[in-house]
């Protein structure tokens, strides 16, 4: 499908679902861990439905309102996709701001701004229609009637806020005031999350993220937002187009309060969910693991051709798997990944060509299957207990980013810790040999550079020279001193990644054929792959930036060179070419799907990485900051 869609137009509300922050409540039912773990504050179950479908009942209804687009973090992006999908709503109306963490995250207005340029790219020009915005985290009680606001709005004009009157439990600084005219509903004054004795503080009524804005307002947003300094909450917008611009937003009180599932909101807030917790046994100890996907930083795809590689592992994505014991062992299927319930036949239907029909069940069948191999090979006497064992992930799927090796990677740490076996059982040398041949045991065609980093973790040279893997079966890894590390954290590094990617159309390489019948200009290129990757460990131990920029270009280069343009992709070769227009060097971090960026020394790091980000968006792709990790 591609990105840009065409779709019907039609003249009615744009609705805009906000679920794009990063909430205490999903950190604390993570640690917690249960069924609720890892789902989307805004997606958590209330009277037994998402959140969201208690909105989606009353938009969906709704005649007025004729295309509703989500807003969503990295992190959480395939929840909502899936929750979109299933529903009728078009993929491409669910937008990924590329945040992987609040430090990342752009605020609110910019979120709703990669909303609006969503909407105006696949819907055209909607200068002349109303938006609705709202916060996927707000719930309602009662007395809400969604036909009674939009008439509202077209009997008033202006724009249209909710409120409702402050209530003992409502802090001024965790909310939205305003002061509204009971005579004429008129919103008299607006100030967001005022601290105590700042104007506002002292206001009659909260106003919930909720809001139908007309054109000349929300037209307003892009124009702030490029003025504006830091991240911004829409209140802060509100302020500046009720204060300052004076444009007139109208108020509707509402009979029953909003109920906030915010981002400092936490289990204590989340009480009326309670029920759904009675059963769940997060009270037994539970095994929660992760292991993170990695970027090829120098010498990939030379992994697979007795070369040399540095790679490194990165905290933005990542699987994890939860493992407690059982009277049976069980593999819990994913609800999104290994779907089994559909909405439709239709539904069904795309969930299969979209996703294919491997999710991660298997992965997990066949780690257990060879963990028993493993340990009959080498002579360890399991206890005889079962387990049940479920997993998580979000590292985006056909991107290259090793996503498969790190389920495997994460059951296996699990089933070492409820065997209660170490290193010292199966030493950390023959580890990513193992989670390889757990993928091989699948038919998944792969290196040892993926499972080699994700077992270490952290920043780790790797020479897998043919004489040294064939008498030990496994090669030289080195994971690289603290001080290399920290340092490599401190580099603006980057990825892009297609929002929307696809096996359909990849055209399979030659390479590994003219590899085997050693053809010269092979065989020239994965020496050289592995000449750059030892060149690559210099450039970081001297911690010299530019170096490091300078070969990751060569990299690519010479990847293009042996695997051509056909091979690679022409989407992949676009993320490239908008990266390097800029001085700034790229690479691919794997098989393909995702490009890997770094900057060359500059004063002006920031303006030209905001400026790569806002091009590669524009075209439909995913712009991510990476955090590393050990």
């Amino acid at each position: 499908m591609a990105w840009a869609e065409s779709v019907r137009h039609t003249e009615g509300v744009v609705a805009v679902v906000l679920a794009a922050g990063f909430s205490r409540l999903e950190e604390d039912l993570e640690g917690l861990g249960g069924h609720l773990r890892g789902i989307p504050k805004a997606l958590l179950p209330v009277a037994g439905k998402p959140m969201l479908d208690h909105w989606w009942e009353h938009i969906s209804q709704n005649r007025a309102i004729s295309e509703v687009f989500v807003v969503s973090n990295a992190v959480k992006y395939k929840h909502f996709e899936r929750w979109a999908t299933s529903r009728g709503i078009a993929m491409s109306h669910v937008v990924n701001t590329g945040a992987t963490s609040r430090n990342h995250s752009r605020g609110v207005v910019s979120d709703v701004e990669l909303g609006l340029k969503r909407a105006q790219t696949l819907l055209g020009d909607i200068s002349h229609r109303d938006v609705m915005l709202l916060a996927g985290d707000t719930l309602f009680f009662q007395d809400f009637d969604l036909d009674r606001m939009l008439n509202c709005r077209t009997l008033k004009g202006g724009s249209l806020m909710l409120y409702y009157g402050r209530r003992d439990e409502d802090n001024p600084c965790d909310r939205g005031m305003c002061q509204v005219d009971r005579g004429s509903s008129r919103v008299l004054d607006f100030a967001e999350k005022p601290l105590v004795g700042q104007r506002g503080s002292d206001f009659q009524f909260v106003s919930p993220f909720f809001y139908i804005l007309e054109p000349k307002v929300w037209q307003q947003i892009s124009t702030f937002n490029s003025k504006a300094s830091g991240k911004m909450s829409f209140g802060t917008f509100l302020e500046h187009a009720i204060g300052h611009l004076q444009m007139p937003f109208w108020g509707m009180r509402m009979p029953g309060a909003f109920f906030l599932i915010g981002a400092s909101a936490g289990r204590e807030e989340y009480q009326q969910l309670e029920a759904l917790f009675a059963n769940d046994a997060r009270d037994e100890p539970h095994i929660c693991v992760k292991a993170f996907a990695r970027v090829g930083l120098m010498g990939n795809p030379s992994d697979g051709f007795c070369g040399k590689t540095v790679s490194v592992t990165v905290e933005n994505f990542w699987a994890s798997v939860e493992l407690w014991g059982s009277d049976r062992l069980q593999l819990l299927p994913h609800p999104l990944h290994d779907p089994s319930d559909f909405s439709s036949l239709a539904d069904l239907h795309f969930v299969g060509r979209r996703e294919g029909y491997y999710g991660g069940t298997r992965l997990l069948m066949a780690t257990c299957k060879r963990f028993q191999e493993l340990c009959t090979s080498l002579g360890i006497a399991l206890p005889r207990k079962n387990f049940t064992a479920r997993y998580d992930t979000n590292i985006p799927r056909q991107v290259g980013l090793a996503g498969s090796s790190a389920i495997v990677v994460a059951l296996f740490r699990a089933l070492l810790q409820f065997y209660d076996l170490s290193t010292e059982h199966i030493p950390v040398e023959i580890q990513p040999s193992f989670v390889l041949s757990v993928e091989q045991e699948l038919g998944i065609q792969a290196g040892l550079q993926d499972r080699v980093v994700q077992v270490y973790g952290g920043l780790v040279y790797m020479d897998f020279e043919a004489e040294h893997l064939q008498k030990h079966g496994y090669g030289v890894y080195e994971k690289m001193p603290a001080e290399v590390f920290a340092w490599m954290k401190t580099l603006p590094l980057f990825i892009a990644y297609e929002a929307d990617p696809s096996d359909s159309g990849k055209i399979h390489s030659d390479v590994r054929a003219r590899w085997d019948v050693k053809e010269k200009e092979v065989v020239e290129a994965m020496s050289h792959f592995a000449d750059l990757a030892q060149r690559a460990r210099d450039a970081i131990t001297q911690f010299d930036q530019d170096q490091l920029a300078d070969l990751m270009d060569d990299n690519f280069d010479t990847r293009r060179r042996i695997y051509g343009d056909a091979c690679l992709g022409q989407r992949n070769l676009r993320m490239i070419e908008i990266i390097r227009k800029n001085g700034v060097a790229a690479k691919f971090p794997g098989s393909g799907g995702a490009v890997l960026g770094l900057c060359r020394q500059s004063e002006d790091q920031s303006s030209l990485l905001a400026g790569i980000r806002m091009d590669l968006e524009s075209q439909g792709f995913v712009y991510c900051p990476i955090d590393l990790c050990d």
